[in-house]
């Protein structure tokens, strides 16, 4: 029986698809449920499991971009798993050990007295000069020894003065190839996502610094605890994730978006949380973060970050989110300017914290500090909102237990 292997669809909206790799190659016998091919979608790369066992004939060719419900494969499910090979062991045949290989003739050397001296064409390399331009790459016309001819001392002093120019930076030494790969579907409309929203929104970034000390001291008081309790860390992102959730209440225009000529506002937040994984950036959704705990919010966090980094995030868990954070500190980032996740109006940067000297009550003190930016789309959200909003959630983060604990820490963290 032949089974056709069809595209299935990757998610709501997405018509088609690009072959990104083949794992198994054509003819080979493959297992039911084996991943047999990797497909990229405009938003997400999701393996192609087989879906029986039998002998595989691939119809299309890896990077062709096909249509969902189109046939890519057939599998062959009557023919037979390929038996094992007996392990032979390798025994000598007796005929070759008991015929005795035949004995060569070596050539006899002439007498002394008949060898001449030999006269060389200049430029004519000795046996050990000629080994060594091999093994250098030297080239030589000429040498010093009798008739000009090339010495292992000239293909050495040749090789030592060519190592000399190629340490100054002589042009035309060194590896100068180029490599050429097609970017994947997903890199590709990240990309044209990305220029579209240069292009198409109003985009400006507002800054703000945020004293950590108070946060610092939370996780380290509670952090053994709160690991203890519910099996994930005590992270910055719960914070964070909470403090945003406070000012999209408190500033409702950030969580809102541009549809044609009309603004959409939203009374739940769906916090898209960036993260980075073996296919790039990806941005799985934290559903109704408004209802969440620091518990609930750290351990979502790691469920989807673990999906993305083993590559089974679906394109459903990436998509509605309505507000975007960003952490650029993992990677060591300072400040940057973070660019809004379309069709939503803002995103929040984070980025790395530093020790840094500050002025509390009229003296000099050493804080953490980190950097934080708002990108927002200025046809829609003004400065007094955007300010505001980074505004608020610095406060949230200064002052976690007033501002997302009510004063209690314990109960906030479920300890």
């Amino acid at each position: 029986m032949i089974l056709e292997m069809k595209v299935p669809s990757p998610g709501e909206s997405i018509s088609e698809v690009e072959i990104a790799q083949w794992l198994v190659k054509d003819g080979d016998y493959v297992e039911k449920d084996q991943d047999i091919a990797e497909i990229d979608s405009d938003k997400a790369t999701l393996a192609l499991p087989a879906e029986a066992s039998g002998i595989i004939k691939i119809l299309v060719p890896a990077g062709s971009t096909v249509a969902v419900g189109d046939v890519v494969c057939t599998i062959d499910t009557s023919a037979q798993a390929p038996a094992k090979a007996a392990h032979q062991a390798s025994t000598p045949k007796k005929a070759e050990e008991q015929t005795p290989a035949p004995k060569k003739e070596e050539p006899k050397p002439a007498p002394v007295a008949e060898q001449k001296p030999t006269s060389y064409a200049t430029g004519t390399p000795s046996p050990a000069a000629r080994k060594l331009m091999e093994e250098t790459g030297v080239s030589l016309s000429a040498g010093t020894g009798r008739d000009g001819r090339i010495t292992k001392a000239d293909v050495l002093k040749a090789a030592e003065e060519a190592k000399g120019r190629a340490s100054m930076g002589s042009p035309g030494t060194g590896s100068r190839s180029t490599q050429r790969k097609r970017m994947s579907a997903l890199r590709r409309k990240l990309s044209e996502r990305l220029v579209s929203v240069k292009n198409e929104t109003a985009m400006l970034t507002t800054f703000n610094e945020v004293d950590m000390k108070a946060i610092y001291d939370l996780r380290a008081e509670y952090k053994e605890a709160f690991a203890a309790k519910h099996g994930v860390n005590l992270g910055f992102m719960s914070f964070f994730t909470l403090a945003c959730v406070s000012a999209l209440k408190a500033f409702p225009q950030v969580n809102s978006m541009i549809d044609g000529e009309d603004m959409v506002s939203f009374d739940f937040c769906d916090i898209s949380i960036a993260v980075s994984g073996p296919k790039g950036l990806m941005v799985p959704v934290l559903r109704n973060a408004e209802n969440m705990t620091f518990a609930g919010v750290e351990k979502e966090i790691k469920r989807l970050a673990t999906r993305v980094r083993d590559g089974v995030i679906t394109v459903d868990e990436m998509t509605g989110g309505t507000f975007t954070i960003t952490n650029g500190g993992v990677f060591g980032s300072m400040l940057s300017t973070p660019i809004i996740n379309p069709p939503q109006s803002a995103i929040l940067g984070m980025h790395n914290v530093v020790e840094r000297p500050v002025v509390r009550d009229g003296q000099i003190v050493i804080r953490p500090i980190m950097y934080v930016a708002l990108s927002y789309d200025h046809r829609i959200i003004d400065g007094r909102e955007s300010v505001g909003f980074l505004v608020h959630v610095k406060e949230c983060l200064e002052n976690p237990v007033e501002k997302l604990m009510n004063g209690d820490p314990q109960r906030a963290l479920e300890l």
